[in-house]
């Protein structure tokens, strides 16, 4: 797991970029950008419901939680970058992104976000109990 800002930095910046990596036991990249890239690979794990028109995905928790996203960018087998539509800094975005370890061969995912100074844990934590659960949803 990998902080992009120092302890001091993140004392005189208001929002912070996460940078997080996660090894997977997966056996083929198609099974791992299904799951981070389509609807029905981020459901179960990311959120209950997750509905898309290629421009804009639409993210259900619950009855009642619903968040929007714009797909902002995408490299078919490399990442997925969104952008939600009421977050107040128009530049922040979350990405998974996966990769292979050189060394090991072993599929990494990489999960990029935003988060205040003082909310950087928090935020980890949510980051990995939802990768807990992708792991257990689909196998890695």
């Amino acid at each position: 797991m990998l902080i992009l800002a120092t302890q001091s930095q993140m004392n005189t910046m208001a929002r912070v970029k996460i940078n997080l990596e996660y090894i997977l036991d997966v056996t083929s990249k198609d099974i791992l950008w299904d799951s981070i890239s389509t609807p029905a690979g981020l459901e179960g794990w990311f959120a209950d419901k997750v509905e898309s028109n290629d421009k804009v995905a639409t993210f259900k928790w619950g009855k009642t939680e619903e968040r929007r996203a714009e797909i902002a960018t995408v490299r078919t087998y490399n990442y997925i970058r969104f952008k939600w539509e009421d977050n107040p800094y128009k530049r922040e975005y979350f990405e998974l992104r996966m990769g292979v370890s050189e060394l090991t061969n072993d599929y990494i995912l990489e999960v990029r976000d935003f988060a205040d100074a003082d909310e950087v844990e928090e935020v980890e934590d949510i980051w990995n109990s939802q990768i807990e659960r992708l792991r257990r949803i689909k196998g890695f």
